[in-house]
């Protein structure tokens, strides 16, 4: 069997081999600045947190600053290592016993500040994750990331985000 013809360019390298790049991610971020105790959602398609992470970070206007450290729940990704290469860096990974921390990820950007979001998790039905990010995204949202995942799955996340009271 023949084998595959190298890039144009370029030639395979042994990294070749063993480097795969995940989709662009599943990400829902509030417009502007949050008014709540979340920035948007984040709908990971597995729970491996080293292929992940990466494209995340990717996925953010860099103009936000670099990610250098994450904060995730330990119950939520038990098998995550202490860092994760990102391009041109290495992102810490702290891993967080804080309940509240569940179903959230904190992305620290140095001194630009810090990015909360809800993380959906991979196996949530496509219409249940679809409102879990809406309602994570919404600028108005006051819910943590355990009451937003509690409404919706439980059905009170179906009517529209737009109504308000008042």
């Amino acid at each position: 069997m023949d084998s595959p013809a190298p890039p144009a360019g370029g030639s395979p390298t042994d990294d070749d081999a063993h480097t795969y790049t995940m989709p662009l991610s599943r990400l829902s971020l509030a417009p502007q600045a949050s008014h709540g105790p979340l920035d948007g959602a984040w709908w990971p398609r597995c729970d491996a947190l080293a292929l992940e992470l990466p494209a995340l970070v990717g996925s953010l206007d860099p103009g936000h600053g670099t990610v250098t450290r994450v904060t995730v729940g330990a119950a939520d990704w038990p098998d995550a290592p202490r860092t994760v290469s990102a391009p041109d860096h290495a992102i810490e990974v702290v891993l967080s016993d804080d309940a509240d921390e569940a179903h959230v990820i904190t992305l620290e950007c140095g001194t630009v500040g810090c990015w909360e979001l809800l993380v959906v998790p991979p196996d949530e039905p496509a219409g249940t994750a679809g409102r879990l990010m809406r309602a994570a995204a919404d600028p108005w949202n006051r819910l943590s990331a355990g009451r937003v995942l509690a409404r919706v799955e439980g059905g009170a996340g179906q009517e529209g985000a737009g109504k308000r009271n008042g």
